[in-house]
């Protein structure tokens, strides 16, 4: 089992965590006086800190429905499935909704435990030195890492660097988000520099990506920058100089110090990392991973530190949990296929011929119990086409790795190609049974190698006006991965941007990156209706009338969704914040 899920885990077990119900309180009454007495503590504590990614509000679930709406998915599906009633997804939003409002409390109370952590662990006594600046510098990137989602996600927010434990005079005020960004790069960078940062590299950590280290701040940091380069247009306004040239700049420059580590690599295939996330493995054939976001167990006991990826979007099989006896191939795991692909992503893996990733992200085939609906046993695949049986059985060799097949497989042949297609990403079938019906450990890939070539390549062509040779290396050993090659004819800035987001869209989507990437482009509005009224040949494809219909709702974006709504909740007891975001 991966290391930080072990130690979060045994902490469960040892009672530090007792439930989920800990991670909705601060551990206020065992720290200040009581609790910072020996390493081992300061070692808890800081898991705490990192426990917040895997909150139900946070990655555990409420990502999907706050990250998942775009021009890429919908939600959704085939039958005629009512919306959403929490998250932005199905564009329904108010300033009272709950996934919002508990996404935002959720940051905020890993950014108060960071500062706990921050103000008390001088007074531990029997850490070395080389430990203790590991947890601080761990413990400071969180922070900021809070930090830029909530400017990511609200622009100016309230910035609070001293920890709390009062309920009353808490008002504070919005600070401008360029001060807060200015915060998030010095903590950043300074935690890992390669002399005098406290993080420790990913070799340091054995690629075992569940704490952070500075490959995987190097990579956030760029992140961060390619986000800020974008903030003039959701505030309307003109570009700086320093949004024009210097953040790419500066995102390339991290970017690069990943690369010239020359430790990380794309794994041989596209489904491995996702084979490894799935089976709770690491990194198992290249050091792909940089960072996941933590869950472990199978929900047999009181202890839940489980998720939803896999479950809530995931390919999807007849739920069989209650089935003791059924275990391996004819159990694949429960899915409710919320997520579905829009047909422009759809085409943009034909048009690019990107059979690979195509046939591995958007579901080829269905899973099907015992004639009859018993729902005893999975004894059987119905494939899309002949094509995507042959090609997946015969040439991808079933993915691999214990990937199920069965004797009954078969294609259902149709004279239209349905584009209404689950996300197939995240694979059930690789987990250990039992598995339960609703909750995986199935972790979430915060950053991958990949993501970050792929930014270089995007800034590099910024900075320069053009593609220089490192940006079409990075482009092109995604591509290759693949098993594409460089697109042709793209020489010239904007060709090149073009064939970035396109690249982007193939290569991320389903892992919550692309509502971002569409606010920093200035795109959200526009890239979301292309999506709704995308045009579908009649004649060859079927968009089928449910999904559509729901997609038409929920890809009707306004500029309002640049932005999420500060909550009604902070807004009732925070009386220095008097306005909402624009149109909310």
């Amino acid at each position: 089992m991966k290391l930080l899920k072990n130690t979060l885990y045994a902490l469960l077990l040892g009672g530090m965590i007792t439930s989920c119900n800990f991670l909705e309180k601060e551990p206020a009454e065992l720290t200040s006086e009581t609790y910072f007495n020996t390493a081992d503590e300061a070692s808890s504590f800081l898991t705490g800190i990192y426990a917040i990614l895997g909150q139900s509000s946070f990655y555990g679930e409420n990502y999907i429905y706050l990250q998942g709406g775009d021009d890429l998915e919908t939600y959704g599906g085939a039958s005629a499935r009512t919306p959403a009633t929490k998250g932005l997804i199905c564009v329904n939003a108010l300033p009272s909704d709950a996934a919002v409002t508990g996404f935002w409390y959720t940051l905020y109370s890993g950014i108060n435990r960071a500062n706990m952590f921050l103000e008390n662990i001088d007074k531990v006594q029997d850490i070395d030195d080389k430990l203790k600046a590991q947890y601080i510098a761990e413990a400071r990137f969180l922070r900021a890492f809070y930090y830029f989602n909530l400017v990511q996600n609200w622009g100016d927010v309230p910035f609070i660097v001293e920890s709390t434990d009062k309920v009353t005079g808490l008002d504070c005020p919005r600070t401008d988000c360029q001060t807060i960004y200015d915060f998030i790069i010095s903590e950043m960078s300074e935690v890992s520099d390669e002399q005098t940062g406290g993080l420790l590299t990913a070799a340091e950590l054995n690629f075992k990506p569940g704490h952070v280290s500075k490959s995987a701040a190097w990579g956030i940091l760029a992140r961060v920058y390619l986000f800020r380069a974008g903030e003039w247009h959701r505030e309307k306004r003109q570009a700086t100089d320093d949004e024009l040239t210097t953040y790419f700049a500066k995102a390339s420059e991290y970017g690069q110090k990943v690369i010239n580590l020359n430790v990380h690599k794309l794994a041989p295939n596209y489904w491995d990392f996702f084979i490894d996330i799935c089976g709770n493995e690491y990194n198992t054939t290249a050091n792909e991973s940089l960072w996941e976001a933590e869950f472990a167990g199978n929900y047999t006991t009181d202890i839940v530190a489980e998720g939803r990826w896999g479950n809530v979007v995931g390919l999807g099989a007849p739920d069989l949990s209650n089935e003791s006896n059924v275990v391996g191939s004819e159990d694949p795991g429960y899915s409710y296929e919320f997520i579905f692909a829009t047909p422009y992503l759809y085409d943009l893996y034909v048009k690019n011929g990107d059979t690979e990733r195509f046939y591995w992200n958007l579901a080829q085939f269905k899973y099907l119990d015992e004639d009859g609906g018993t729902k005893k046993a999975v004894k059987k695949r119905q494939f899309y086409s002949t094509e995507a049986m042959n090609t997946i059985i015969n040439t991808f060799g079933n993915w691999g790795r214990g990937t199920y097949s069965y004797a009954g497989d078969f294609a259902k042949e149709s004279s239209k190609v349905d584009v209404s297609r689950p996300c197939a990403k995240y694979r059930r079938e690789y987990e250990a049974d039992k598995k339960n019906k609703n909750f995986t450990s199935i972790n979430y890939p915060i950053l991958r190698y990949s993501d970050v070539l792929l930014m270089v390549a995007e800034a590099e062509n910024e900075v320069n006006g053009a593609p220089t040779t490192l940006a079409k290396e990075c482009l092109t050993a995604v591509r290759e991965r693949a098993g594409l090659s460089y697109p042709s004819g793209i020489e010239t800035q904007d060709a090149f941007r073009e064939a970035i987001k396109e690249e982007r869209a193939m290569e991320l989507c389903f892992e919550f990156t692309r509502r971002n990437d569409l606010i920093r482009w200035g795109e959200l509005t526009s890239a979301m209706r292309r999506s709704r009224t995308y045009p579908v040949d009649a004649t060859k494809q079927e968009w089928k009338q449910a999904t559509l219909n729901n997609a038409q709702g929920y890809l009707t974006v306004d500029e309002s969704y640049n932005y999420f709504p500060i909550p009604d909740a902070e807004m009732a007891v925070n009386k220095a914040i008097t306005a909402n975001n624009p149109g909310w």
